[in-house]
């Protein structure tokens, strides 16, 4: 699903982010990607996303090789992922239900019909079915986090990114928050989940990529604590 061979990113100014990068992640998996502030977790993932782009090295994507990609693919290649982000990224002026349609109204593939099916359903599977007419504002946390994974997952993707999707949650709603992402993998769904909560990544027990100064040190799977 996701192959990274001797991937490297620098940016203006000479500041590396990213060096000599090689893992692999298999269709179906979930893992973890960790390190601290500053260690390359969002840039890994925004090249997962074709958000940007490799300085150096090769991306595999859903059998999609980024470096070959033409800017008229990538739209394709983000239909079929997921993004999830820690301060939500939620538009203030439109309801719950709109944020969660709005990737299916962008990308034109569905009628209205369709698209209002889907968003409620993927409401109902983060358990806010209730809240489509409310606005962000007026959600918790947790409940603006659940508005994200819903958007997120709305038109099913075979991936799914999270950048420290529980950074900004309580224990007990960051647990919550990860049966979600199993129960996603378990239908199937690839999860990429960056995070610096390492308590959290051992009562996991999932593989877990490591970062490092940009350089991928380890690619370990933890045992449940």
């Amino acid at each position: 699903m996701i192959q990274f061979n001797s991937v490297g990113k620098t940016y203006a100014k000479g500041r590396t982010a990213l060096h000599d990068v090689s893992f692999l992640l298999g269709r179906g998996e979930m893992a973890f990607l960790t390190g601290h502030s500053g260690a390359g977790k969002s840039t890994l993932l925004k090249l997962i996303a074709a958000i940007e782009r490799p300085s150096i090295g090769q991306i595999t994507v859903n059998d999609m090789s980024l470096g070959r990609t033409r800017r008229r693919d990538i739209p394709a290649l983000r239909r079929s992922l997921g993004m999830i982000f820690q301060n939500y990224k939620l538009v203030e002026d439109r309801t719950v239900f709109e944020n969660i349609a709005l990737p299916l109204i962008v990308s034109g593939e569905f009628d209205r019909n369709e698209i209002g099916r889907r968003a409620r359903a993927a409401l109902d599977r983060v358990g806010l079915l209730d809240k489509e007419r409310d606005y962000p504002a007026s959600l918790s946390g947790g409940e603006q986090q659940r508005v994200g994974i819903a958007r997120a997952i709305v038109h099913r993707p075979q991936l799914l990114l999270a950048d420290e999707p529980t950074g900004n949650l309580d224990p007990a709603l960051s647990r919550e928050v990860m049966m979600m992402f199993e129960q996603f993998n378990d239908l199937g769904t690839t999860v990429l989940i960056a995070t610096h909560d390492y308590d959290l990544i051992e009562r996991m027990g999932y593989r877990v990529l490591t970062l490092s100064e940009g350089r991928m040190i380890g690619q370990e799977r933890l045992m449940h604590s």
